[in-house]
């Protein structure tokens, strides 16, 4: 198991606070957008046979954002199937749910003191890192399924949100 050397309390206060701010104001909204995307009609659509659908990947964003969120905020990680037991059924619902969820996640993220930012957790004897380094950690894995997410919207007659720039269905308007 690697271990992270612990920076300091004013370090990761600030990570969080950085982080955070780029969490609410561009992935969260963004990764909406992108789940927003998916036809109700289409969300059984895969590229592969052995890929997940598009509903199955919406949800596998979804919750896996808000259960990286939730365990930095209890400072241990939950079950990973957690939430799978109450899947919602439609596209909009599980936007709904994770808009909500992850809006609860982040204001209990938002009131750890800095000594339990740097209070190292344990990732399922993988590693251990302090919590805030989590934040990193649930923003590359989340950059990642949306990515293939958004791969899916043309494919399904869907538009590509703009994500990190314009897309050609919404152009950059500088």
């Amino acid at each position: 198991m690697s271990t992270a050397v612990a920076p300091s309390t004013d370090f990761a206060t600030g990570f969080r606070e950085m982080l955070l701010d780029d969490y609410t104001r561009k992935e969260m909204p963004t990764t909406k957008a992108v789940i927003d995307a998916i036809p109700e009609s289409r969300k059984e659509y895969r590229p592969d046979p052995k890929a997940r659908s598009a509903g199955q990947l919406a949800w596998h964003l979804a919750n896996s954002e808000v259960w990286f969120l939730k365990g930095i905020a209890d400072l241990q990680f939950p079950d990973p199937t957690a939430f799978e037991k109450d899947t919602p059924k439609t596209i909009a619902e599980i936007s709904q749910w994770y808009e909500t969820n992850a809006k609860k996640e982040l204001e209990r993220l938002r009131k750890l003191s800095p000594e339990q930012l740097a209070t190292p957790v344990d990732f399922f004897g993988a590693f251990k890192m302090p919590a805030f380094a989590y934040l990193l950690f649930q923003s590359r894995h989340s950059c990642h399924h949306r990515g293939q997410l958004a791969s899916y919207l043309r494919p399904m007659g869907s538009k590509c949100p703009d994500i990190y720039g314009g897309s050609y269905d919404f152009p950059w308007k500088g």
